[in-house]
């Protein structure tokens, strides 16, 4: 059996900043760290500015770190997924944790009833133990919802292992040769 790659990983070029403000950075800064990180900066800044006020020694590591570790470590690519980002993956799993998303039935093609939606609670298992013990026990009760059984007709989710098998033009001429035998031997 034939084997292919996708080769797509190698041809991923990734663009960099040399130069900035008159200012040599050397080998060059990934433009889409850069970016991502002026956003950061631009989004993170002005709410403590009004809650701090303007930064002293000891509060300069408030405005200047949180952007900078998210994106020194966000901007790296993931292990288990290798063509995304970690801040990629982390975007992913907050929203899902938070909103949730519309399960898929018949392939599309019947849209899922409420009821079919994973629960909050469920979504959130293993992961609000701690906070259920906290004096926020009480509001995170509320906020994840009653503990309802799984809805009657849903299952465990049906696990894929797909193995997609390319075959070369040898295989489909013997394929066709034994179809022109068969076709043959009937008449």
């Amino acid at each position: 059996m034939r084997v292919g790659h996708t080769y797509t990983r190698h041809f991923q070029l990734d663009t960099r900043q040399h130069e900035l403000l008159g200012m040599d950075l050397g080998e060059g800064v990934p433009r889409r760290a850069l970016v991502m990180g002026l956003s950061l900066y631009l989004l993170w800044v002005p709410p403590m500015l009004l809650v701090f006020g303007i930064p002293s020694k000891i509060t300069f590591t408030f405005y200047f770190l949180p952007p900078l570790l998210t994106v020194v470590y966000g901007m790296q690519k993931n292990r288990k997924v290798d063509r995304r980002w970690n801040l990629t993956r982390w975007s992913i799993g907050a929203r899902y944790l938070v909103l949730g998303h519309r399960p898929i039935i018949c392939g599309g093609r019947r849209a899922a009833a409420r009821s079919e939606w994973i629960s909050r609670r469920a979504r959130w298992a293993g992961r609000t133990e701690i906070l259920l013990d906290s004096p926020l026990g009480g509001p995170i009760e509320r906020w994840l919802g009653s503990d309802e059984p799984v809805p009657s007709g849903a299952g465990a989710p049906v696990r894929l292992a797909a193995r997609p098998r390319l075959y070369g033009p040898d295989a489909v001429v013997k394929a066709y040769g034994r179809k022109l035998q068969q076709q043959e031997g009937k008449s």
